[in-house]
C-alpha cells in the first residue's frame, strides 16, 4: 500500500506563489511517475503536471506552463509543485497521484494512488 500526503494549500492573491508538496510512503518501489491534478467548482478534474519517475522529464498543461515546476527529491520520496502567477482560474482542489511506473501519464486512469487532495484559492 501507498500513502500520498499533501501539504497544505492556502489563499494567495493573483499574481502570487504557493508551493505544494506530496511525500509518499509505503511500497512505492524504486520507479513511479508523479502528477498533480486539480478540480475547480462545478469542473471536472484536469491534468496539471507530471514527472517522471528519475525527474527527467516532466509535462504540464498549457494553462499551467511557464508559470508551474514540478520537481521531486527521491532520496525524500517527496515531489513540490511550485506555482508562481497565480490567476483566479487556479482556485481549485489539487490532488497528487503516483502511478506505478517510470513514464508518467494525463489520464487519471494511469495512476494507482491519490492524495487527500488540497485547497488552492487565489483571489483577485
Amino acid at each position: 500500500q501507498v500513502q500520498l500526503v499533501e501539504s497544505r494549500g492556502g489563499l494567495v492573491q493573483a499574481e502570487g506563489s504557493l508551493r505544494l508538496s506530496c511525500a509518499a510512503s509505503g511500497r512505492t518501489g524504486s520507479s513511479y511517475a508523479m502528477g498533480w491534478f486539480r478540480q475547480a467548482p462545478g469542473k471536472e478534474r484536469e491534468f496539471v503536471a507530471a514527472i517522471s519517475s528519475s525527474g527527467g522529464s516532466t509535462l504540464y498543461a498549457d494553462s499551467v506552463k511557464g508559470r508551474f515546476t514540478l520537481s521531486r527529491d527521491n532520496t525524500k520520496n517527496t515531489a513540490w509543485l511550485q506555482m508562481n502567477s497565480l490567476k483566479p482560474e487556479d482556485t481549485a482542489v489539487y490532488y497528487c497521484a503516483l502511478r506505478l511506473a517510470p513514464l508518467y501519464s494525463v489520464y487519471e486512469k494511469s495512476y494507482d494512488y491519490w492524495g487527500q487532495g488540497t485547497q488552492v484559492t487565489v483571489s483577485s
